[in-house]
């Protein structure tokens, strides 16, 4: 990734000072870093450092493979402190880290750099009795942040939402407190994850990081809704996104997923289209769920559905999952699929309808001389009693096509939707 995954909040004096109180105790160097292996805090210098540190230290953040390579043994599952092993090659020296827990919720990791893997019984409890004091901290401060992140999500959530009123009274907010009054275009993207064997607190912490990897703009204001396996962000801002800054995005967000989580994972991205003001955000919002469940059947999209380039995608897209089944397939199509060398005349029907009915492309493409292609095209249309020199006939074998190819989707959940509720309509 381009720019990184950045690094966590920075955490406050109170915090600093805790860490700082314990590398003193145990004459070692001593980090904290969000669940994520973002670094928060690191105390001072006590001649261990490694290469890991120092770079950590200079650009605020560890690398990209540092931070698969840490959580990638398990770390986010730990229910009780260990030894992360280091790597020469990644310049890793070993450190022992302490889970931060707080009601079962992971808050953070604290790691002290120890090579041998040396610690004494006291000096373990030591770290045992500041980790309690460091997690108490962390957890009384993200408190304190909640109130207004939960206002926030909640606004957002009414401004997509199925309600008439609550998406205009949410409207009304952010026109006038939300700094959305000058903004002349919105835009809404949707995270979906489907499928990962972290915990659902680790899936939203991943959610929220890779998120913050793309909020970075100086013209766009941006708000994000988050919850266990899914987000929302809403951008809005004076004129609207570049359709390639909106690629970008994507795959930057489903990079950080794989970092975070590891890449077993099932996530897509959907990205709705520009809309002309934030009461029409609900639109966009729309838009991106279609995107999202294209991404899922579509292998070609690699997992990233952009409403304004799905073309007839999206609109077959809106039909519920209950009826998007093979009784959608026109009746011609169904005999070919079933007839004897079906799926070879599906694939030189597929390609001669693709490249506008020309026989030397789809030759050159099928790699077949034309005169078989001329044969296959007869079979074709004496199976399906349609004639492919006739418009109608054409366009309803390739709308079959079409739907044939949404029949068998790459994954995801009921109903297809980040919120689990039925197709073609927004949250409440």
């Amino acid at each position: 990734m381009a720019d990184g995954l950045g690094r966590a909040r920075v955490g406050s004096e109170v915090l600093q000072e805790l860490l700082e109180e314990l590398a003193g105790r145990l004459r070692r160097s001593v980090v904290l870093d969000d669940p994520l292996v973002r670094l928060i805090h690191s105390s001072r210098h006590f001649d261990d450092a490694d290469p890991v540190r120092v770079r950590s230290l200079l650009q605020g953040r560890a690398d990209d493979e540092i931070v698969r390579f840490v959580l990638g043994q398990g770390v986010a599952q730990w229910s009780k402190p260990g030894y992360i092993e280091g790597c020469d090659d990644l310049g890793l020296r070993s450190r022992y880290c302490v889970p931060l827990r707080e009601r079962g919720h992971l808050l953070g990791l604290l790691m002290i750099v120890s090579p041998d893997k040396d610690l004494t019984a006291d000096e373990t409890a030591d770290i045992d009795k500041w980790a309690r004091l460091i997690a108490a901290q962390m957890y009384a401060e993200q408190l304190a942040g909640r109130a207004e992140e939960a206002e926030a999500r909640e606004q957002l959530l009414a401004l997509v939402g199925a309600d008439p009123t609550a998406r205009a009274a949410a409207a009304h907010h952010f026109l006038t407190t939300g700094g959305a009054a000058e903004a002349r275009h919105v835009q809404v993207s949707v995270v979906q994850v489907t499928r990962t064997h972290q915990p659902p607190g680790q899936v939203e912490t991943a959610l929220r990081g890779a998120l913050e990897s793309v909020r970075r703009s100086r013209w766009v204001r941006d708000v994000v809704a988050v919850t266990s396996g899914r987000a929302v962000l809403l951008r809005f801002g004076e004129r609207p996104p570049e359709p390639q800054a909106l690629r970008n995005q994507s795959r930057d967000i489903l990079e950080a997923l794989e970092t975070f989580l590891g890449e077993d994972i099932d996530a897509v991205v959907g990205v709705g289209g520009p809309q002309p003001g934030v009461a029409d955000a609900w639109v966009s919002y729309e838009q991106a769920l279609v995107g999202a469940r294209a991404a899922r059947r579509l292998p070609h999209l690699d997992r990233a559905g952009h409403w304004e380039e799905l073309g007839e995608y999206g609109v077959l897209l809106h039909v519920p999952d209950r009826v998007l089944n093979a009784s959608l397939l026109p009746r011609a199509l169904r005999t070919l699929l079933a007839a004897p060398g079906g799926p070879r005349l599906v694939e030189t029907l597929g390609t001669f309808l693709e490249h506008a009915g020309s026989v030397p492309r789809t030759s050159e493409a099928l790699r077949i001389h034309r005169t078989s292609l001329y044969y296959r095209l007869r079979q074709v249309q004496e199976i399906t009693g349609l004639d492919l020199d006739n418009g109608a006939d054409r366009l309803v074998l390739h709308l079959g096509l079409r739907l044939h190819g949404l029949l068998e989707p790459a994954g995801g959940g009921p109903g297809d939707r980040a919120d689990g509720a039925a197709p073609g309509r927004a949250p409440a």
